[in-house]
């Protein structure tokens, strides 16, 4: 596969493959020039009878990942929708101070709802993006009608299960072909089938000019910068202690949605549904990155909250 192939050429597999009947819908590839040069990307997702149908919905994805990851759930779910590229993944600007936490990315995020939405949108952020998503709903209140966070708490262990992403990441920077990422992905147990691994590696790596494949995210050339000189990288943790205090001040209602296999703990669990007894929570089968594990059931459960 080359650079130059349709980045939604995999929709129509996908939706045979879950069961997914009915028309595509149209997505297109949207970018938003911000004040300090850098650039936002996303994708926005509309039925193909209605294309300039306003997205309800709007999804973060985790670290590593990039706004494809969400593309089986919102071909299942139906509604417009907006899924974006977080600073330093996919199509978005890396940062150079590398601060890919939740109070940094926040502001992008609302400057793209506000370029981008007309509405308070359902708000969908798993792992680092369910942190962003809770900053952006306690910072800009009009712009959140619900949260939803996809196993994540500010509680989680950042040594825990967590470590398995970072391990995973902080090997060679880059590659002689996609086959080589893909054996990689499977081997850590990532990526699902051969088939899924496969076109997750295509829409989260790239070719550079000298023929070598790598990811597009910054999150692996600092995985191993932090694995070979751990005192020199500067990356900021993705965790961050400002997490509860965005989460208490979130007008809109929460829901958490826990995988079974996932990064939130039962413990973890029971610590937020203390501190937040108005919030929902429910689980699902399958492991940390839901979106991808458990598409299907984790759309039903978000088609409870459509407007």
């Amino acid at each position: 596969m080359d650079d130059d192939f349709d980045e939604f050429s995999f929709l129509p597999a996908q939706a045979a493959e879950n069961g997914i009947d009915g028309p595509l819908p149209h997505g297109e590839r949207l970018d938003l020039p911000l004040p300090d040069g850098r650039a936002l990307s996303a994708l926005r997702w509309a039925p193909a009878s209605a294309p300039d149908a306003p997205p309800q919905v709007t999804f973060l994805h985790g670290a590593g990942l990039n706004a494809h990851t969400w593309d089986t759930v919102i071909l299942a779910l139906g509604l417009p929708a907006l899924a974006i590229d977080l600073p330093g993944h996919g199509d978005s600007s890396w940062r150079d101070d590398a601060a890919y936490v939740a109070p940094v990315l926040a502001p992008d995020v609302v400057a793209a709802l506000r370029a981008w939405t007309d509405r308070p949108q359902l708000l969908v952020g798993h792992s680092l993006g369910g942190l962003a998503a809770a900053a952006v709903a306690a910072s800009a209140p009009d712009l959140a009608r619900e949260l939803v966070l996809v196993d994540i708490t500010p509680g989680i262990d950042p040594g825990g299960d967590a470590q398995q992403i970072a391990q995973f990441f902080a090997g060679p920077t880059d590659w002689a072909g996609r086959d080589e990422l893909v054996q990689r992905a499977l081997r850590f147990g990532l990526g699902g089938s051969p088939a899924a691994a496969e076109r997750g590696v295509f829409l989260n790596s790239r070719v550079r000019a000298d023929g070598r494949v790598e990811w597009k995210h910054h999150f692996a050339h600092l995985a191993a910068l932090m694995a070979a000189h751990p005192e020199a990288a500067p990356v900021a943790a993705v965790l961050d202690a400002s997490g509860w205090d965005d989460l208490d001040a979130v007008t809109a209602p929460i829901t958490l949605i826990r995988g079974e296999r996932g990064f939130v703990t039962d413990a973890d669990a029971a610590d937020f549904a203390a501190r937040l007894p108005a919030a929902g929570l429910a689980t699902l089968p399958g492991g940390h990155n839901l979106q991808e594990d458990a598409p299907l059931a984790l759309a039903r459960l978000l088609a409870e909250h459509r407007e």
